[in-house]
């Protein structure tokens, strides 16, 4: 016999089959149970979730020989040939491949027609997103109005591009992704029953490249099985996947808590010779730091059965919050800008640079320079007694030591945030900010409403001390959240950034050689390429 991919060999064949969408399942059996059926159902949601399993599964309880039922048999002819693809009356369309008019007007003439088999004629149209607004306004009247013997199940992966005046007709279920455990314990079970021998870290490694789509977990599965030879390895799969050994991420992690720039440069080159994904390292970093943020915030939002649980919990007590959190930005923006960096090794070694300049604390003030030991009462008698009053020395004035002078302010602060001693969320915070009002003790700062979680009390703090230690005394400062009527030192930064690109793009189109490259070879300007000197 020829072999069957996983996939199609463990497809759910009833409700109680389909894993991870009990909200769904849980309303259409209660539906079934009780004969209140809707004409037509939308199913929404992403790639391998179990659409088309669902709608297949509906049309064997509507046309099961037992009757209209939540758990069809499976077993009559019309659940078989359901199953095997073959029942006359379950048309199939694929709104991809017939998305004019003509194609509609086809399926809705043959509507009419009572079903030749079965109880209802059920049409199953996927990606219906992709018909033609003309095919769109054909379907309406049917689907207000169809006939008694007709169902109409749409499915599709963006429900925003079909209109609302479709939606309105349809009662609309959206599916989940696939939570990873979900996916871990299904993959575990199709393996138990195919005799296959695994190892849970492989499982949790095909689950994570799945993001969510069980379908694109078993064809996984299916590639992991034949790479290893018969059984399911965590260092095959690693392999396969050209996934991260998390041993290296660690590794970075701790050399940025220790700020050891050295130790964070030496694992980045161990990668490299070892010809690594730093693409996947920074996605794969993401995820760390994000367990790592859930530790600090919900420490029990860790799986008990998590590998890593301990390290992340050691991590999550080794760096602050606020580190964690602009760690996991620079990730995103270090992965998303890594084709623009001189090669790859150069774009994560940055990137990590950029964790290491954010994290590191400031450098302590040297210590002030300590004055001589006076002599004792004893010693100063001695030396009374021992020398002639006329060269005795005039004993010294106390000297008080000069006020300091406060700085002035003009009321320039984007020139006096970019002088002031801030990283981090508090220098976020700074740049966010707009002068409302000022005067000798008290600053009045307005924060964007889009910005509000830029206020916590900690960021606060800090930008009141780096204010404080400008001015050489203290100063309220007084931050609110409101609208923001003329321009933060952050939107003045944007529209000068913006300003030398739009040069630097003005300058490579009106160049010489890049317009006889266009004019001669229809070249393109990739403009996110362009950056200004």
């Amino acid at each position: 016999m020829s072999y069957q991919v996983l996939a199609r060999k463990w497809r759910p064949k009833s409700f109680a089959e389909l894993v991870g969408q009990e909200h769904v399942v849980r309303a259409l059996s209660n539906a079934l149970t009780q004969q209140r059926l809707h004409h037509a159902y939308l199913l929404t949601g992403t790639r391998g979730v179990g659409k088309t399993t669902l709608a297949r599964i509906m049309a064997k309880a509507l046309n099961c020989e037992a009757g209209i039922t939540a758990t069809p048999c499976g077993q009559c002819s019309a659940c078989r040939e359901i199953d095997s693809g073959r029942f006359v009356d379950l048309l199939e369309l694929d709104a991809a491949s017939n998305t004019g008019i003509d194609n509609m007007r086809e399926v809705l003439d043959n509507a009419q027609y009572a079903p030749t088999a079965g109880r209802f004629k059920v049409y199953l149209i996927d990606e219906v997103h992709m018909l033609s607004k003309a095919a769109f306004n054909s379907m309406l009247k049917t689907l207000e109005e169809p006939p008694e013997h007709v169902k109409f199940i749409l499915a599709t992966t963006d429900p925003q591009k079909i209109p609302v005046t479709v939606l309105s007709r349809c009662l609309q279920f959206n599916l989940k992704q696939m939570p990873p455990l979900a996916i871990i314990g299904h993959l575990q079970h199709v393996l138990e029953l195919e005799n296959i021998p695994f190892e849970l870290p492989a499982l949790q490694l095909l689950a994570r490249a799945a993001q969510g789509s069980m379908r694109d977990a078993l064809s996984l599965l299916d590639q992991a099985i034949a790479y290893g030879g018969g059984q399911v390895g965590e260092g095959q799969v690693r392999d396969m996947l050209g996934a991260i050994d998390q041993t290296y991420l660690f590794e970075i992690l701790d050399a940025l808590a220790a700020k050891d720039g050295a130790a964070l440069v030496a694992a980045a080159e161990r990668m490299e010779a070892r010809s690594l994904s730093f693409e996947a390292a920074l996605q794969d970093m993401g995820v760390l730091l994000h367990q790592i943020a859930l530790a600090q915030a919900v420490p029990d939002a860790l799986g008990e059965d998590l590998p890593e649980r301990a390290k992340l919990l050691e991590l999550a007590r080794v760096f602050d919050a606020e580190e964690i959190q602009l760690c996991y930005q620079i990730a995103l923006h270090g992965r998303r800008d890594l084709y623009l960096a001189p090669d790859e090794f150069a774009g994560f070694s940055m990137t990590l640079l950029r964790m290491l300049a954010f994290t590191l604390e400031q450098a302590p003030q040297p210590a002030k320079r300590s004055e001589p030991p006076r002599p004792m009462p004893a010693q100063r008698a001695v030396a009374r007694a021992e020398e002639p009053a006329a060269e005795m020395p005039k004993p010294a004035c106390r000297v008080e030591p000069e006020p300091i002078k406060k700085r002035p302010f003009d009321g320039d602060w984007p020139g006096l945030v970019n002088q002031l001693k801030l990283g981090g969320m508090a220098k976020m915070l700074a740049q966010h900010c707009e002068l409302k009002s000022f005067d000798e003790q008290r600053l009045e700062l307005c924060v964007p409403v889009e910005h509000r979680h830029l206020t916590d009390k900690a960021y606060q703090e800090k930008l009141k001390t780096a204010v404080a230690e400008y001015f050489g005394a203290p100063i309220r400062i007084d931050i609110g959240v409101g609208e923001i009527t003329g321009a933060t030192p952050a939107q003045i930064e944007g529209r000068e950034k913006q300003e030398r690109q739009n040069k630097a793009v003005a300058a490579i189109e009106q160049d010489a050689f890049v317009r006889e490259l266009i004019d001669n070879f229809d070249a393109k300007i990739i403009e996110p390429s362009i950056k200004p000197i």
